[in-house]
């Protein structure tokens, strides 16, 4: 007995062609995400490293970190850092290793447009952030935080800090060889670790140096969650006004000069 591969002259079943945009996107973006989350060198940025700078900092007073617990003042510069080491430093290193590989240019020859290829990235990031928050979060309150202020305000802040680091990355991944951008986002996620009012306060910095600093993204999108969730502050304006401006000049630049060869 035969099977019948087609109804009628020309006419497949299933109609060949390509799946739905959105179907497609979804099915990059958990492929992304998978990715990311079997990679040791990512896991060890975007969880490890974070949990283990709350934890100790929390336990051990080793920094000045004001009046009232150090849990209080650590964990929104800790989630400031994981939204940095997804959005920022992962998403580099990732995209420009499948930009040297050629991983890239393939994809960009298929069926998914390319911005549909940034689209599923930047999906990946925002789930594997959401999982980081909920990890960093339950720690934190293990630890005896008590956090303050307006739900959104955070929201803005992490979205905003988000688009701003996700620009940069790919503006490093798609412009740099993979080794430079291996190199360089490791070392720009130090130096912001270090400089960034994640750990250590800015006002132990210099006044000179405090002027170029509170301009930093990561100084911004800390020093606003600190606001809110330490503080109980309202929306900080100002730090998502700076974000803001990162996430358009990043993202800009990116979908101008990145190189998908």
């Amino acid at each position: 007995m035969s099977t019948e591969t087609s109804t009628s002259a020309g006419t497949f079943t299933p109609a060949p062609g390509a799946a739905p945009l959105g179907r497609m996107i979804r099915a990059q973006a958990a492929l992304e995400t998978r990715m990311l989350l079997r990679n040791g060198e990512q896991l060890l940025l975007t969880v490890v490293i974070p949990t283990l700078l709350l934890v100790l900092f929390s336990s051990v007073d080793i920094v000045d970190t004001g009046e009232g617990k150090a849990v209080d003042f650590l964990a929104p510069g800790v989630l400031a850092l994981a939204v940095l080491s997804t959005a920022f430093t992962g998403q580099a290193i990732a995209t420009g290793f499948e930009r040297r590989y050629g991983v890239l240019k393939r994809l960009g020859a298929s069926p998914l447009p390319r911005w549909g290829l940034m689209t599923a990235k930047t999906c990946s990031v925002l789930v594997t952030e959401v999982l980081q928050i909920v990890l960093l979060t339950v720690i934190a309150f293990a630890l005896g935080w008590s956090p303050h202020g307006n739900p959104f305000a955070v929201a803005l802040l992490l979205v905003l800090g988000t688009a701003a680091f996700s620009g940069l990355g790919l503006l490093m991944a798609g412009t740099l060889k993979a080794e430079a951008t291996l190199a360089a986002a490791n070392l720009v996620f130090l130096l912001l670790l270090v400089g960034g009012g994640v750990i250590v306060s800015l006002e132990k910095f210099p006044a000179a140096a405090r002027t170029v600093l509170d301009l930093l993204p990561i100084s911004a999108l800390s020093g606003g969650l600190r606001d809110v969730l330490q503080h109980g502050a309202g929306v900080p304006w100002a730090d998502l006004g700076i974000l803001a401006v990162w996430a358009v000049l990043g993202l800009g630049a990116a979908a101008r000069f990145f190189r998908w060869e």
